[in-house]
């Protein structure tokens, strides 16, 4: 139910944002990869950030990532055991409405008065499934190695990176890009193995 409730809400709006479009003009559409890179971005700097570091405001966030996430899994340790352990990967439905009310609104709101409204839908559009592109292969990455999903070989890749993550000595140093690791790359936190384990 919660993963579904997750996936069903994003591909609601996504939908929504699509059915929305008018008459797309050729410099419009380079909302979508913009977006994914904005995306991107946001997704390094807030687990860079405040899922590492606690803050006043954020502190939640922070609990919820550092203290008990990576308490549940770590890098020796990564796969579910059971369906009970799906709630210690999913965020809660709740935070799903904060990061599309904080997020996706107030952003494509802007867009939409300061450049257009298909700008605006095309943002919504992705940033929404840029989130859920997020959940699931966060969540594929806790699933057994060994499933159809665990042998493909982009997880497999990406499992790696994220498994390195887990590691206590490296989490708050390496890999904080969940789904590709464009901003690791590009800020020298993308672990490389060797004595010093990271780029930077």
């Amino acid at each position: 139910m919660h993963l579904a409730t997750i996936v069903g809400f994003t591909i609601l709006v996504a939908a929504s944002s699509f059915a929305m479009l008018s008459d797309v003009k050729p410099l419009e559409w380079l909302t979508i990869p913009l977006t994914f890179l904005y995306s991107n971005v946001a997704e390094y700097f807030g687990h860079r950030g405040p899922m590492h570091h606690k803050t006043r405001l954020l502190a939640g966030i922070f609990q919820r990532h550092t203290v008990e996430h990576h308490a549940f899994f770590t890098d020796e340790a990564i796969s579910f055991d059971s369906p009970r352990d799906y709630r210690a990967v999913l965020f809660p439905p709740i935070l799903l409405v904060f990061f599309f009310g904080f997020f996706a609104v107030p952003a494509g709101a802007m867009l939409y008065y300061l450049v257009s409204p298909n700008v605006c839908f095309l943002f919504v559009f992705t940033a929404i499934l840029y989130y859920l592109n997020y959940e699931l292969f966060h969540f594929a990455y806790h699933v057994d190695p060994q499933s159809w999903i665990g042998r493909l070989p982009i997880m497999r890749r990406l499992r790696r990176h994220h498994v390195v993550h887990h590691n206590k000595a490296l989490m708050t140093r390496c890999n904080f890009n969940i789904t590709y690791p464009i901003c690791d790359r590009l800020f020298g936190t993308l672990y490389r193995g060797g004595d010093r384990g990271y780029t930077q």
